[in-house]
């Protein structure tokens, strides 16, 4: 047995972990991370970063797919061929590049990498299982980042067709017909990017309509999307399971049962917090219902206890567990830090894609706020002509009264680069004057956004 000691104890090598330990490095601070698999979790290895790959070979190949007869634009494909193993090792290549960064990373900042599955004791102890033996690790701080797993459903359990998002971003090939359980962002980009590469695809979800979480103008432009890529979404309708051949899923709406051929059926029903196997029980931590309860500074209810990322609840996001991550090392340092984070963005990469940033128009007006709405469409925008893609808008939700802007919102070809200029303006307090006041480079999908600001001061010049 091996016996560390250490400043700071990071469990998981996440978005939220490896963050963490690299801020930590930075300031100087004795750091351990114990991660049992890849690092970079799930969103390097078999999330954000792979599917974003799919997704952008299911497009490459789409398009030429749709060149095949000549195109508007004067370009005609003359012979086409999908090699979807060098897809998938090409996808892989990008993950590799990207773990072997973060390991460079973690070792500039002089990180101890204790690699094995990690089990708290007690809130300052953890048990190691390596390969060569258990080694412990006692700290004085430790940051538990260990992430979400997959959600099954209790008649469609995880195994032999029934796969979850990890199984199908490895995938040996393109699958014939492939049922989507679940109409959430996760089944909607690996839906459609399938549905791209050949796959005939349908799409089981409870509610009544598709991505709930966003508002039905977002959508809208993705659901006539789906229906021109012949994908077939059944909403109200519920996965009741396999059929007695195990090659169709049971699907029950309005009383009545159909059987879906399927392939392979991937159940995207959401995520759930991995709790379960690294020793919460052997800690006195207040929850709230599955998720670790946290502070405005990440802080649990045990004393130098910390917790990021999904294991602390929604928004289950990449970007949210870096920005605590690096938080907490610098609280640890002996900074005064709060996560009081005015927008986190949420990106959708769906054909078309979508952002949001803050409050939609119905959660302003849910809240009492009097609000000025401004939308521009892109069908008015000149970039988004010329990339051969106008459909969608952005739109800009501001006070009435001194016209704050409170949320942002765009659905469109290439709107996740939009992200970025969105969450600032909210982060920096800007008013609609000052959205309009800024000059944006033309042509580009961003003066959308200048637009909308422009109309919602009624001063639209191009509509």
């Amino acid at each position: 047995m091996t016996e560390i000691t250490t400043r700071l104890l990071v469990l998981g090598g996440g978005p939220g972990g490896y963050v963490a330990a690299i801020r930590a490095g930075q300031l100087g601070i004795d750091t351990v991370l114990v991660e049992e698999q890849k690092l970079g979790g799930t969103c390097l290895n078999v999330g954000c970063i792979p599917s974003k790959a799919l997704i952008h070979a299911a497009d490459a190949f789409h398009a030429a797919v749709g060149q095949a007869g000549g195109s508007p634009f004067g370009v005609t494909v003359a012979e086409l061929r999908l090699d979807f193993a060098r897809t998938v090792a090409w996808k892989d290549g990008i993950v590799a590049r990207l773990n072997a960064g973060v390991a460079s990373l973690l070792k500039r900042g002089r990180v101890k990498i204790v690699r094995g599955r990690g089990s708290m004791t007690d809130g300052k102890t953890c048990r190691v299982e390596t390969d060569t033996g258990v080694d412990t690790v006692s700290a004085e701080h430790v940051v538990i980042a260990t992430g979400s797993l997959p959600m099954a459903l209790p008649n469609l359990p995880f195994g032999g067709n029934v796969i979850s998002s990890t199984e199908a971003l490895s995938l040996p090939a393109v699958p014939g017909t492939l049922a989507v359980v679940g109409a959430g962002y996760i089944g909607l980009e690996l839906g459609i990017a399938f549905a791209k590469l050949g796959a005939r695809v349908t799409v089981v979800e409870m509610a009544d309509r598709i991505l709930p979480l966003y508002d039905a103008d977002l959508t809208r432009p993705v659901a006539r999307r789906l229906a021109g890529l012949g994908i077939e979404v059944l909403l109200g309708a519920r996965a009741a399971g396999l059929s007695e051949g195990g090659d169709a899923l049971r699907v029950e709406s309005g009383g009545a049962v159909r059987e879906i051929a399927a392939e392979k059926i991937l159940v995207a029903v959401g995520r759930k917090p991995r709790t379960g196997d690294f020793g919460l029980d052997q800690l006195d931590l207040d929850m709230s219902g599955p998720f670790i309860r946290i502070d405005e500074r990440c802080a649990t209810s045990m004393r130098n206890v910390w917790a990021v990322g999904d294991v602390t609840g929604e928004p289950m996001l990449a970007h949210r567990a870096m920005a605590q991550g690096a938080m907490v090392a610098e609280i640890v340092a002996g900074r005064k830090r709060l996560f009081q984070k005015a927008a986190i963005p949420a990106v959708c990469f769906t054909d078309p894609e979508i952002v949001s940033v803050g409050l939609s128009p119905e959660e302003a007006r849910a809240a009492g706020i009097e609000a000025r709405i401004g939308q521009f469409p892109f069908a008015a925008n000149g970039r988004a002509m010329t990339l051969g893609s106008d459909e969608g808008f952005a739109r800009v939700v501001a006070r009435a009264d001194n016209h704050l802007v409170l949320g942002i919102q765009a659905v469109g070809a290439g709107v996740s680069e939009l992200s970025a200029a969105f969450g600032l303006a909210l982060e920096m307090g800007s008013r609609l004057e000052d959205i309009a006041d800024t000059i944006h480079a033309h042509p580009t999908l961003g003066e959308a956004f200048h637009e909308a600001s422009l109309t919602g001061l009624g001063q639209g010049l191009h509509m």
